[in-house]
């Protein structure tokens, strides 16, 4: 299990929150109608700082990371986060870490 955010997708995450250098991301699972890894399930994301952080990874000043409790939702997989310049938005890739499988969502 991996966490991998590309620069330009970093960037974007930095002008579309008005990020500063030093502040964090967390990603975690929520309830969603669809779209996810998990049914019933899609991925969040919150300004917050680590309490227990699983995966962390610093990009452009910003660290990204996924809490110890939240976990289960990427069991298995690594997270790659892209940005989509054509679309001007991110894109969310769950690699099967056991089998090289892609599965794209978001």
């Amino acid at each position: 299990m991996k966490l991998r955010i590309s620069n330009d997708a970093a960037k974007w995450y930095i002008k579309e929150l008005g990020l500063q250098n030093g502040s964090a991301l967390r990603f975690f699972p929520r309830y969603s109608s669809g779209g996810g890894l998990h049914p019933g399930f899609s991925l969040g994301i919150s300004v917050e700082e680590p309490y227990r952080p699983l995966l962390q990874v610093e990009i452009e000043g910003i660290t990204f990371f996924l809490e110890e409790q939240d976990g289960w939702y990427l069991s298995g997989y690594d997270l790659v986060v892209r940005y989509l310049e054509s679309q001007d938005d991110i894109e969310y890739i769950y690699e099967d870490d056991q089998e090289n499988t892609t599965t794209n969502a978001g």
